[in-house]
């Protein structure tokens, strides 16, 4: 028997229930992964209240990131042994395959055997930050040592790893933040300057780092009301990649200035890499790579325990912590 985690109606994190099942053996195309650690992310928790870009089907299962070993292979799975370590990068329905488990089933290719030097809890909070943040950086706005990126809600686990994507090739990471109370810590996360958006003017500092150029590319979670200020502050045939709602009012464009600057704005999620598999090899290639590097590294805020997954879930929501919430199991 295995716990899992599921819920029969939507709602705030009390909906999350736990339930005692028997897991298959894998199936063709999947895997059986004795899970070590969950990576949390605020998609499920949008999933469990069904504010989503899918609906789920009740009772459903949530979960997108996992890490542990192998203990089942399915019919047509090469490439992978029992015993193996891995971990699953989100490239499937949550109405198919749902992570928060004590054994799960996956589907093989939204599974990698991740570098020995990470922890189970490290392995599980990073493909969403670096293959999210990967996606939009390097394959959509192709960043450039000249360029200047602006990362609202830099704090976030997909902020941060914007931050270190963007050093690593060079640019310029300008991070915003609501208050003061994290700008020492995305300093030394490697935002080259930061802007508190509570006590400072966004646009004229913005202009004033930039010469009055603007940025070429800012990477945006937030939306409403906030998003006339960025396309302000966007440059002359800049690119803004959308890949949030925080803000869940209205998100207006100033048209004309829009027109006059020839700007783009492009919709993103990790989808468009993580659902190709030619580009998710890349994908797992390159930050792979800064792994090893040091380049890049994972960020975790907090680590719960299974048992805690309801009050994982409020803190989540509460919006206070800083990097990636990492449950073990």
């Amino acid at each position: 028997m295995s716990r899992i985690v599921r819920f029969a109606a939507s709602g705030g994190p009390e909906v999350l229930a736990f339930e005692d099942v028997v897991v298959p053996d894998a199936g063709p195309g999947e895997v059986r992964i004795q899970v070590k650690a969950i990576g949390i992310n605020r998609a499920e928790a949008m999933f469990r209240e069904d504010a989503y870009i899918e609906s789920p089907s009740l009772p459903a299962q949530l979960g997108y990131e996992a890490a542990g070993v192998i203990d089942s292979i399915g019919e047509g799975v090469t490439g992978f042994e029992l015993g193996d370590v891995v971990s699953t990068i989100p490239a499937f329905s949550m109405n198919q395959y749902g992570m928060y488990g004590e054994v799960v089933l996956a589907p093989i290719h939204a599974v990698v055997k991740h570098p020995p030097s990470l922890s189970h809890e490290e392995a599980a909070s990073v493909w969403m930050m670096f293959v999210t943040a990967y996606g939009a950086l390097i394959e959509s706005a192709k960043l450039t040592p000249q360029d200047v990126v602006l990362i609202p809600a830099a704090s976030s686990s997909v902020g941060l790893a914007a931050i270190q994507i963007a050093n690593l090739v060079g640019a310029t990471p300008i991070a915003l933040t609501r208050t003061r109370a994290k700008r020492q810590q995305l300093l030394e996360a490697g935002a080259k300057h930061v802007i508190v958006t509570g006590e400072e003017d966004l646009v004229a500092e913005v202009l004033k780092i930039t010469d009055g150029n603007g940025a070429r590319v800012i990477f945006d979670p937030v939306g409403g009301a906030s998003f006339p200020k960025l396309m302000e502050v966007l440059a002359v045939e800049g690119i803004i990649l959308l890949y949030g709602a925080l803000d869940d009012g209205a998100t207006s464009i100033p048209v004309l200035d829009f027109l006059a600057k020839r700007q783009t704005i492009k919709a993103h999620n990790i989808w468009q890499t993580s659902g190709d598999p030619t580009r998710l090899k890349e994908a797992v290639r390159y930050i792979v790579q800064g792994f090893a590097s040091g380049a890049l590294k994972p960020a975790i805020d907090r680590i719960f325990t299974f048992a805690e997954i309801v009050e994982v879930h409020r803190y989540l929501e509460a919006n206070g912590q800083f990097g990636k919430v990492v449950v073990t199991v």
